[in-house]
């Protein structure tokens, strides 16, 4: 396959990041490294979105403190960023909206009409011709009328920079103008876009609680979007699909990450890294990254057993 025949995937972490930790950001490293290696995908972008503060999690801190906690994990990654929407709403959305939103910002952003895994052959891509004239992209003159592939990818990029791969100071988080007029992509058949949802094997474990997730929800998380799993403490991956419909409906949606890495769930667990700053244990640098740790430690948190 070559570079614009491949589907292009934007990963999406969801979740209370409380704090974050390395294994989070290994997470996305695995999923990246896996799906580039089956030669059918090009990652390029994740996004970290901590959870509306009224999730009401035991223990959850400020999204304030959580959003620069994960500036800080993410500050020397040049493709993983941190989205505040989702804590910047009314209240707690769910996994489903957030997917959703970030899908209907890139069609207003980009100019794309992003692809639905059910089926792929019916829905408009990134190059697809629309019944309005586009126009033009390039104000250059000496630009080609048909964008080459290279360029498009470009533009591309440039505006999906502008939506999830926003690198927000750490003092000012600032939101995309959404309304803003970017230009408009000229539509050529020549990229496919996927926003894919980045989880552990215990989140796929809990679509399997029944009445723990709308199933509504559910039908589009998997069969809309896909997700991307990286297992932990070496689950069984496939014991847990076959215990729920939905998801052996849409197995074909689910892509386990499969490397000889193990992933123990300690290594991602924030429970454990706040445990670790709670009794001094000088092992929460194997979970935290050290600007984390500093910054937890400047603004006291995690210092007593409620968080």
């Amino acid at each position: 396959m070559t570079e614009t025949t491949k589907t292009h995937v934007i990963l999406l972490a969801c979740g209370s990041f409380n704090p974050i930790t390395k294994g989070h950001i290994q997470m996305f490293e695995r999923a990246r490294d896996y799906l580039h290696k089956t030669g059918r995908f090009i990652v390029i972008g994740g996004i970290v979105s901590p959870v509306h503060d009224s999730y009401g999690k035991q223990g959850l801190v400020s999204s304030r403190h959580r959003l620069i906690m994960c500036q800080l994990a993410v500050q020397n990654s040049d493709w993983i960023r941190v989205d505040p929407w989702e804590c910047y709403q009314d209240t707690w959305q769910t996994t489903c909206s957030v997917l959703e939103h970030h899908r209907d910002l890139m069609k207003r952003v980009t100019g794309c009409i992003l692809s639905n895994v059910n089926t792929p052959s019916m829905t408009p891509v990134i190059g697809q011709p629309q019944h309005e004239t586009p126009q033009p992209i390039y104000q250059n003159s000496n630009v080609p009328t048909k964008p080459t592939a290279a360029k498009i990818l470009g533009k591309v990029g440039e505006s999906l920079s502008r939506i999830c791969c926003v690198r927000p100071p750490v003092e000012r988080f600032t939101f995309v103008d959404e309304n803003a007029n970017l230009g408009t992509v000229m539509r050529y058949e020549e990229i496919e876009l996927r926003i894919l949802l980045l989880c552990g094997s215990d989140l796929l474990e809990s679509f399997c609680i029944p009445g723990l997730w709308n199933e509504a929800d559910m039908e589009v998380i998997v069969g809309d979007f896909g997700i991307v799993v990286v297992p932990r403490d070496a689950a069984d991956t496939d014991r847990i699909m076959n215990h729920s419909s939905i998801l052996r409906k849409y197995k074909n949606n689910i892509m386990v990450v499969k490397d000889d890495i193990n992933h123990p769930m300690s290594v991602v667990s924030s429970t454990k890294s706040r445990l670790a700053l709670q009794h001094g244990d000088g092992h929460v640098v194997d979970y935290l990254s050290q600007p984390v740790i500093d910054y937890i430690l400047k603004s006291q948190l995690y210092i007593n057993a409620s968080g």
